[in-house]
């Protein structure tokens, strides 16, 4: 009986001047002709390499960050920073909309701009309660002592 080829042979290196795949191009050949599943296979370029430059971000504008903090202290604790709030923001917004981004951290400004809209009407608001408030008390001890004299 004879042996099917490759039977019976001690199996076969192959030549040491051909270079073996590494891990990565291992990882890559998918058995039976698959697809490689998405986010493996071959890593990306590492860094320095030609692929995607990297991206330059626009500096935040100065005043970005105190209008949200000033918009976030006006709406949570002291209703009196919200107009600050408003006004910081709504400059800083204009500004970095004149730079043609040159200049960044709108998101911030306008978050503090729009909280500081809410916290002055929440201000407005509070002060027209209060002002209410103690017209009724004026009006309550005036009818009272109105009442006690006759």
């Amino acid at each position: 009986m004879t042996n099917p080829p490759g039977e019976g042979q001690p199996p076969q290196e192959p030549p040491r001047d051909q270079e073996q795949p590494g891990y990565w191009q291992q990882q890559a050949q998918q058995p039976y002709g698959q697809p490689p599943m998405p986010g493996y296979g071959v890593p990306p370029a590492a860094y320095g390499q030609p692929g995607y430059a990297p991206m330059a971000y626009a500096p935040d504008h100065p005043r970005a960050t105190t209008s949200l903090v000033l918009g976030i202290l006006g709406v949570v604790l002291c209703q009196i920073l919200a107009p600050f709030a408003w006004s910081i923001g709504k400059k800083t917004v204009t500004e970095i909309d004149a730079s043609h981004g040159a200049v960044g951290g709108r998101g911030a400004a306008q978050a503090g701009y729009i909280m500081g809209i809410v916290g002055t009407v929440l201000l407005v608001v509070a002060v027209a309660f209060v002002v209410i408030y103690i017209i009724v008390i004026i009006a309550v001890i005036g009818a009272g002592t109105a009442g006690s004299t006759t």
